[in-house]
Protein backbone atom coordinates (compact mmCIF):
# COMPACT_ATOMS: atom_id res chain seq x y z
CA UNK A 1 0.00 0.00 0.00
CA UNK A 2 1.94 3.44 -1.06
CA UNK A 3 -0.67 5.83 0.44
CA UNK A 4 -4.20 5.88 2.53
CA UNK A 5 -5.70 9.74 2.69
CA UNK A 6 -8.78 10.12 4.39
CA UNK A 7 -7.41 8.48 7.73
CA UNK A 8 -6.50 10.94 10.02
CA UNK A 9 -3.92 9.30 12.79
CA UNK A 10 -3.71 12.16 15.61
CA UNK A 11 -1.75 11.63 18.12
CA UNK A 12 -2.50 12.06 21.78
CA UNK A 13 -1.10 14.69 24.61
CA UNK A 14 -0.90 18.17 25.20
CA UNK A 15 0.33 20.65 22.29
CA UNK A 16 1.57 23.94 23.10
CA UNK A 17 1.14 26.74 20.58
CA UNK A 18 -1.57 25.87 18.86
CA UNK A 19 -4.28 28.15 17.01
CA UNK A 20 -7.67 29.26 18.18
CA UNK A 21 -9.47 27.70 15.45
CA UNK A 22 -11.53 24.62 16.50
CA UNK A 23 -15.11 26.43 16.49
CA UNK A 24 -14.18 28.35 13.23
CA UNK A 25 -17.33 27.43 11.07
CA UNK A 26 -14.37 26.13 8.07
CA UNK A 27 -13.01 23.83 10.69
CA UNK A 28 -14.34 20.50 10.30
CA UNK A 29 -14.07 21.30 6.00
CA UNK A 30 -10.22 22.48 6.58
CA UNK A 31 -9.21 19.39 8.39
CA UNK A 32 -11.47 16.75 6.21
CA UNK A 33 -9.67 18.45 2.73
CA UNK A 34 -6.32 17.66 4.08
CA UNK A 35 -6.95 14.26 5.41
CA UNK A 36 -8.05 13.23 1.33
CA UNK A 37 -5.03 15.06 -0.11
CA UNK A 38 -2.07 13.33 -1.40
CA UNK A 39 1.16 13.68 0.81
CA UNK A 40 3.92 16.00 -0.64
CA UNK A 41 6.93 13.73 -0.04
CA UNK A 42 7.92 10.27 -1.31
CA UNK A 43 8.69 7.70 0.94
CA UNK A 44 11.25 6.69 -1.28
CA UNK A 45 13.10 10.38 -1.14
CA UNK A 46 12.76 9.89 3.29
CA UNK A 47 14.97 6.68 2.59
CA UNK A 48 17.44 8.48 0.69
CA UNK A 49 17.23 11.41 2.89
CA UNK A 50 17.97 9.20 5.78
CA UNK A 51 20.95 7.63 4.53
CA UNK A 52 22.67 10.52 3.79
CA UNK A 53 21.99 11.66 7.16
CA UNK A 54 23.81 9.17 8.10
CA UNK A 55 26.57 9.83 6.43
CA UNK A 56 26.49 12.96 7.82
CA UNK A 57 26.24 11.38 11.76
CA UNK A 58 29.01 9.23 10.77
CA UNK A 59 31.45 12.49 9.74
CA UNK A 60 31.50 12.08 5.86
CA UNK A 61 29.79 14.96 5.27
CA UNK A 62 28.23 18.11 6.55
CA UNK A 63 25.01 19.86 6.56
CA UNK A 64 23.59 23.38 5.88
CA UNK A 65 19.96 24.08 7.10
CA UNK A 66 18.92 27.45 5.89
CA UNK A 67 15.59 29.67 4.59
CA UNK A 68 13.54 31.91 6.01
CA UNK A 69 11.71 32.64 9.56
CA UNK A 70 8.48 32.14 8.48
CA UNK A 71 7.62 31.46 4.43
CA UNK A 72 4.87 33.76 2.80
CA UNK A 73 2.11 32.34 0.64
CA UNK A 74 2.93 35.07 -2.12
CA UNK A 75 6.33 33.92 -2.93
CA UNK A 76 6.03 30.19 -3.55
CA UNK A 77 6.24 30.34 -7.59
CA UNK A 78 9.24 29.02 -9.48
CA UNK A 79 10.67 31.97 -9.79
CA UNK A 80 11.27 32.79 -6.18
CA UNK A 81 11.88 29.07 -5.12
CA UNK A 82 14.87 29.03 -7.77
CA UNK A 83 15.98 32.19 -6.22
CA UNK A 84 16.15 30.54 -2.39
CA UNK A 85 17.70 27.13 -3.77
CA UNK A 86 21.05 29.40 -5.63
CA UNK A 87 21.59 30.82 -2.24
CA UNK A 88 21.27 27.48 -0.67
CA UNK A 89 23.72 26.04 -3.34
CA UNK A 90 26.47 28.22 -3.73
CA UNK A 91 26.02 29.19 -0.02
CA UNK A 92 27.00 25.27 0.49
CA UNK A 93 29.21 25.10 -2.41
CA UNK A 94 31.36 27.19 -0.29
CA UNK A 95 31.35 25.37 2.66
CA UNK A 96 32.23 22.34 0.83
CA UNK A 97 34.87 23.83 -0.80
CA UNK A 98 36.15 25.22 2.63
CA UNK A 99 35.98 21.79 4.40
CA UNK A 100 36.41 19.28 1.20
CA UNK A 101 33.30 17.55 2.62
CA UNK A 102 30.08 16.89 0.66
CA UNK A 103 27.58 19.29 1.88
CA UNK A 104 23.89 18.16 2.03
CA UNK A 105 21.18 20.96 1.40
CA UNK A 106 18.27 21.89 3.52
CA UNK A 107 15.97 24.85 3.08
CA UNK A 108 13.90 25.65 5.45
CA UNK A 109 11.17 25.93 2.57
CA UNK A 110 8.22 24.62 1.58
CA UNK A 111 5.96 24.72 4.58
CA UNK A 112 7.80 26.64 6.64
CA UNK A 113 4.42 28.47 7.61
CA UNK A 114 3.93 28.23 11.43
CA UNK A 115 5.98 30.23 14.22
CA UNK A 116 5.62 29.41 18.13
CA UNK A 117 5.74 32.82 19.20
CA UNK A 118 6.27 33.89 23.20
CA UNK A 119 3.36 35.88 23.84
CA UNK A 120 -0.08 35.54 22.73
CA UNK A 121 -0.47 39.59 21.66
CA UNK A 122 1.41 42.23 20.64
CA UNK A 123 0.73 45.91 20.69
CA UNK A 124 0.07 47.54 16.58
CA UNK A 125 0.16 50.60 16.28
CA UNK A 126 -1.10 51.51 20.23
CA UNK A 127 -3.99 48.22 19.14
CA UNK A 128 -3.62 45.07 21.38
CA UNK A 129 -3.81 42.76 18.82
CA UNK A 130 -3.18 38.42 18.43
CA UNK A 131 0.45 38.34 17.28
CA UNK A 132 1.36 36.91 14.13
CA UNK A 133 1.95 32.82 14.08
CA UNK A 134 2.82 32.72 10.37
CA UNK A 135 0.61 32.34 7.05
CA UNK A 136 -0.44 29.22 8.20
CA UNK A 137 -2.34 30.53 11.28
CA UNK A 138 -3.22 33.98 10.62
CA UNK A 139 -1.95 37.09 8.57
CA UNK A 140 0.58 39.63 9.56
CA UNK A 141 -1.78 43.03 8.96
CA UNK A 142 -2.48 45.19 11.80
CA UNK A 143 -6.16 44.60 12.40
CA UNK A 144 -8.44 42.22 14.02
CA UNK A 145 -9.39 40.25 11.26
CA UNK A 146 -6.13 40.20 9.45
CA UNK A 147 -4.72 38.50 12.48
CA UNK A 148 -8.27 36.21 13.70
CA UNK A 149 -6.91 31.99 13.28
CA UNK A 150 -8.30 30.88 10.14
CA UNK A 151 -8.06 27.24 9.66
CA UNK A 152 -8.72 27.68 5.47
CA UNK A 153 -5.19 28.68 6.01
CA UNK A 154 -4.11 25.25 6.59
CA UNK A 155 -5.68 24.50 3.14
CA UNK A 156 -3.75 27.73 1.57
CA UNK A 157 -0.05 26.32 3.06
CA UNK A 158 -0.54 22.67 1.90
CA UNK A 159 -1.25 24.56 -1.78
CA UNK A 160 1.86 26.64 -1.45
CA UNK A 161 4.08 23.90 -0.18
CA UNK A 162 3.18 21.44 -2.79
CA UNK A 163 4.24 24.25 -5.06
CA UNK A 164 7.83 24.52 -3.71
CA UNK A 165 7.96 21.17 -3.04
CA UNK A 166 7.37 20.30 -7.12
CA UNK A 167 9.91 23.01 -7.76
CA UNK A 168 12.42 20.88 -4.96
CA UNK A 169 11.76 17.64 -6.72
CA UNK A 170 12.66 19.08 -10.55
CA UNK A 171 15.69 20.56 -8.80
CA UNK A 172 16.96 17.25 -7.11
CA UNK A 173 16.54 15.73 -10.47
CA UNK A 174 18.46 18.16 -12.64
CA UNK A 175 21.53 18.04 -10.19
CA UNK A 176 21.38 14.05 -9.36
CA UNK A 177 21.63 13.69 -13.66
CA UNK A 178 24.18 16.42 -13.12
CA UNK A 179 26.53 15.24 -10.84
CA UNK A 180 25.56 11.66 -9.35
CA UNK A 181 26.91 10.80 -6.38
CA UNK A 182 26.51 12.11 -3.37
CA UNK A 183 22.60 12.91 -2.80
CA UNK A 184 22.57 16.48 -1.26
CA UNK A 185 19.07 17.94 -2.09
CA UNK A 186 17.78 20.62 -2.11
CA UNK A 187 15.39 18.83 0.68
CA UNK A 188 12.48 20.49 2.84
CA UNK A 189 12.38 21.20 6.46
CA UNK A 190 9.91 22.46 9.09
CA UNK A 191 8.72 23.67 11.68
CA UNK A 192 6.11 20.71 12.79
CA UNK A 193 3.86 22.89 14.88
CA UNK A 194 0.44 23.19 14.00
CA UNK A 195 -1.32 19.70 15.10
CA UNK A 196 -4.22 20.14 13.13
CA UNK A 197 -2.14 20.18 9.75
CA UNK A 198 0.83 18.14 10.36
CA UNK A 199 -1.06 15.21 11.70
CA UNK A 200 -3.65 14.72 8.89
CA UNK A 201 -1.06 14.79 6.40
CA UNK A 202 0.59 11.43 8.14
CA UNK A 203 0.43 8.74 5.75
CA UNK A 204 0.82 4.97 5.27
CA UNK A 205 2.94 3.82 2.68
CA UNK A 206 4.16 0.15 2.75
CA UNK A 207 3.14 -0.56 6.51
CA UNK A 208 4.96 2.41 7.72
CA UNK A 209 3.68 5.79 8.75
CA UNK A 210 5.28 8.92 7.52
CA UNK A 211 4.45 12.52 8.00
CA UNK A 212 3.73 13.60 3.87
CA UNK A 213 3.83 17.42 4.84
CA UNK A 214 8.02 17.72 4.54
CA UNK A 215 11.07 15.28 4.57
CA UNK A 216 12.87 16.73 7.17
CA UNK A 217 10.40 18.15 10.23
CA UNK A 218 11.95 19.53 13.39
CA UNK A 219 10.38 20.49 16.86
CA UNK A 220 11.42 24.02 18.87
CA UNK A 221 12.65 23.92 22.11
CA UNK A 222 8.79 25.01 23.18
CA UNK A 223 7.13 21.70 21.44
CA UNK A 224 9.72 19.09 22.56
CA UNK A 225 8.06 17.95 25.99
CA UNK A 226 8.13 14.18 26.14
CA UNK A 227 4.67 13.55 26.48
CA UNK A 228 3.64 16.42 24.33
CA UNK A 229 1.73 15.73 21.12
CA UNK A 230 4.40 16.84 18.72
CA UNK A 231 6.87 14.37 20.21
CA UNK A 232 4.45 11.49 19.85
CA UNK A 233 3.75 12.15 16.23
CA UNK A 234 7.08 12.62 14.81
CA UNK A 235 7.94 9.23 17.33
CA UNK A 236 5.07 7.64 14.91
CA UNK A 237 6.48 8.47 11.32
CA UNK A 238 9.94 7.58 9.71
CA UNK A 239 10.82 10.78 8.70
CA UNK A 240 13.91 11.88 9.86
CA UNK A 241 13.37 14.49 12.67
CA UNK A 242 15.07 16.94 14.69
CA UNK A 243 15.05 18.73 17.84
CA UNK A 244 15.69 22.62 18.64
CA UNK A 245 18.02 22.40 22.26
CA UNK A 246 17.70 25.79 23.82
CA UNK A 247 19.91 26.36 27.18
CA UNK A 248 17.73 24.80 29.82
CA UNK A 249 17.42 21.39 27.99
CA UNK A 250 17.09 19.43 30.95
CA UNK A 251 20.04 16.33 30.04
CA UNK A 252 17.25 13.25 31.41
CA UNK A 253 14.77 14.91 29.45
CA UNK A 254 16.59 15.00 26.22
CA UNK A 255 17.28 11.34 26.89
CA UNK A 256 13.81 10.46 27.36
CA UNK A 257 12.49 12.26 23.65
CA UNK A 258 15.84 10.82 22.47
CA UNK A 259 14.32 7.36 23.39
CA UNK A 260 10.86 8.12 22.24
CA UNK A 261 12.41 9.19 18.79
CA UNK A 262 14.92 7.07 17.85
CA UNK A 263 14.31 3.43 19.93
CA UNK A 264 16.73 1.76 17.61
CA UNK A 265 19.53 4.21 17.77
CA UNK A 266 19.51 4.67 13.98
CA UNK A 267 22.64 6.78 12.80
CA UNK A 268 21.21 9.98 11.47
CA UNK A 269 17.71 9.18 12.54
CA UNK A 270 17.78 12.72 14.69
CA UNK A 271 19.31 15.71 14.05
CA UNK A 272 20.03 17.44 17.26
CA UNK A 273 19.92 21.64 17.19
CA UNK A 274 21.80 23.74 19.65
CA UNK A 275 20.21 26.88 20.03
CA UNK A 276 21.91 28.45 23.25
CA UNK A 277 23.26 32.17 22.95
CA UNK A 278 26.75 32.69 22.63
CA UNK A 279 27.26 33.33 26.58
CA UNK A 280 25.05 29.91 27.08
CA UNK A 281 26.86 27.37 24.61
CA UNK A 282 30.24 26.29 26.28
CA UNK A 283 28.67 25.44 29.65
CA UNK A 284 24.93 24.32 28.60
CA UNK A 285 26.09 22.33 25.86
CA UNK A 286 28.52 19.82 26.75
CA UNK A 287 26.42 17.73 29.19
CA UNK A 288 23.66 17.40 26.22
CA UNK A 289 26.16 15.79 24.09
CA UNK A 290 27.25 13.33 26.96
CA UNK A 291 23.69 12.21 27.75
CA UNK A 292 22.99 11.46 24.08
CA UNK A 293 25.89 9.71 23.28
CA UNK A 294 26.33 7.79 26.88
CA UNK A 295 22.25 6.34 25.61
CA UNK A 296 23.72 5.27 22.54
CA UNK A 297 22.04 7.79 19.87
CA UNK A 298 24.25 8.92 16.84
CA UNK A 299 22.90 12.24 15.57
CA UNK A 300 23.98 14.60 13.32
CA UNK A 301 24.44 17.90 15.52
CA UNK A 302 23.96 21.48 14.08
CA UNK A 303 24.45 24.91 15.52
CA UNK A 304 21.75 27.37 15.24
CA UNK A 305 23.52 30.56 16.44
CA UNK A 306 20.55 32.86 15.82
CA UNK A 307 17.83 31.90 18.28
CA UNK A 308 19.66 31.99 21.72
CA UNK A 309 21.01 35.52 20.18
CA UNK A 310 17.89 38.01 19.23
CA UNK A 311 18.16 41.58 20.55
CA UNK A 312 16.09 44.76 20.42
CA UNK A 313 18.33 48.01 19.00
CA UNK A 314 16.46 51.39 19.02
CA UNK A 315 13.26 49.22 19.37
CA UNK A 316 13.93 47.02 16.09
CA UNK A 317 14.65 43.51 16.98
CA UNK A 318 17.95 41.93 15.19
CA UNK A 319 21.09 39.93 15.46
CA UNK A 320 24.58 40.68 15.80
CA UNK A 321 26.75 39.04 13.58
CA UNK A 322 29.45 38.78 16.36
CA UNK A 323 27.29 37.24 18.26
CA UNK A 324 26.42 34.47 15.48
CA UNK A 325 29.99 34.23 14.67
CA UNK A 326 30.91 34.01 18.75
CA UNK A 327 28.16 30.50 19.30
CA UNK A 328 28.18 28.77 16.47
CA UNK A 329 32.27 28.36 16.65
CA UNK A 330 32.04 27.84 20.20
CA UNK A 331 29.84 24.90 19.77
CA UNK A 332 32.18 23.43 16.99
CA UNK A 333 34.74 23.65 19.80
CA UNK A 334 32.43 21.98 22.28
CA UNK A 335 31.61 19.03 20.23
CA UNK A 336 34.84 18.49 18.97
CA UNK A 337 35.82 18.39 22.25
CA UNK A 338 33.68 15.54 23.24
CA UNK A 339 34.62 13.78 19.94
CA UNK A 340 31.81 14.49 17.83
CA UNK A 341 31.31 15.78 14.50
CA UNK A 342 30.13 19.54 13.75
CA UNK A 343 28.39 18.80 10.93
CA UNK A 344 26.97 22.23 10.11
CA UNK A 345 24.88 24.78 10.89
CA UNK A 346 21.18 25.79 10.98
CA UNK A 347 20.13 29.52 9.94
CA UNK A 348 17.58 32.11 9.15
CA UNK A 349 18.71 33.41 5.88
CA UNK A 350 17.07 35.44 3.22
CA UNK A 351 17.51 35.41 -0.41
CA UNK A 352 18.08 38.68 -1.05
CA UNK A 353 20.01 41.94 0.40
CA UNK A 354 17.81 42.81 3.34
CA UNK A 355 19.38 45.00 6.41
CA UNK A 356 18.27 42.27 9.37
CA UNK A 357 21.16 41.65 11.24
CA UNK A 358 23.71 44.17 12.56
CA UNK A 359 27.70 43.27 10.59
CA UNK A 360 29.38 43.26 7.29
CA UNK A 361 27.47 45.81 5.27
CA UNK A 362 24.73 46.46 7.89
CA UNK A 363 27.14 48.50 9.88
CA UNK A 364 25.11 50.85 11.70
CA UNK A 365 21.46 50.59 13.54
CA UNK A 366 20.53 53.33 11.27
CA UNK A 367 20.86 51.25 8.45
CA UNK A 368 18.33 48.25 9.78
CA UNK A 369 15.33 49.51 8.62
CA UNK A 370 17.05 50.02 5.26
CA UNK A 371 15.39 46.68 3.99
CA UNK A 372 14.06 45.06 6.96
CA UNK A 373 11.42 42.65 5.73
CA UNK A 374 11.35 39.66 7.52
CA UNK A 375 7.65 38.43 8.52
CA UNK A 376 9.32 37.57 11.98
CA UNK A 377 12.84 36.93 13.00
CA UNK A 378 15.47 38.85 11.33
CA UNK A 379 17.53 37.07 9.21
CA UNK A 380 21.10 36.72 7.55
CA UNK A 381 21.86 38.12 4.09
CA UNK A 382 23.76 35.97 1.73
CA UNK A 383 26.81 38.12 2.55
CA UNK A 384 26.72 37.88 5.98
CA UNK A 385 25.90 34.37 5.88
CA UNK A 386 28.87 33.42 3.79
CA UNK A 387 31.24 35.63 6.32
CA UNK A 388 29.53 33.25 9.53
CA UNK A 389 30.21 30.29 7.32
CA UNK A 390 33.85 31.45 6.57
CA UNK A 391 34.76 31.73 10.41
CA UNK A 392 32.94 28.32 11.69
CA UNK A 393 35.49 26.59 8.72
CA UNK A 394 38.51 28.70 10.22
CA UNK A 395 37.22 28.06 13.55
Amino acid sequence: MRDTPGRPWLPGGPAAQQPDWATHRAYAESCAALESAPALVDPADLDRLSRTLAVVAGGGATMLQLGDCAESFTETGTDHVRTKTAVLHALADEVAAGTGAPVLRVGRIGGQFAKPRSHPFTEVGGVRLPVFRGHLVNGEGPTHEDRAHDPRRMVRAYRASARVLRELDRERGRRAARAPGFDDGPWSSHDALVIDYEARLVRTADGRRFLGSTHLPWLGDRTRAPHSAHVRLLAAVGNPVALKLGPGTDPAELREVCALLDPERTPGRLTLIARMGADRVTAALPPLVAAVRDAGHRPVWLSDPMHGNTVRVAGVKTRHLTDLVDEATRCKHVLEQAGEHPAGLHLEVAASDVTECLGGKVDGVERLTERYTTLCDPRLNPDQTAELLRAWIRA
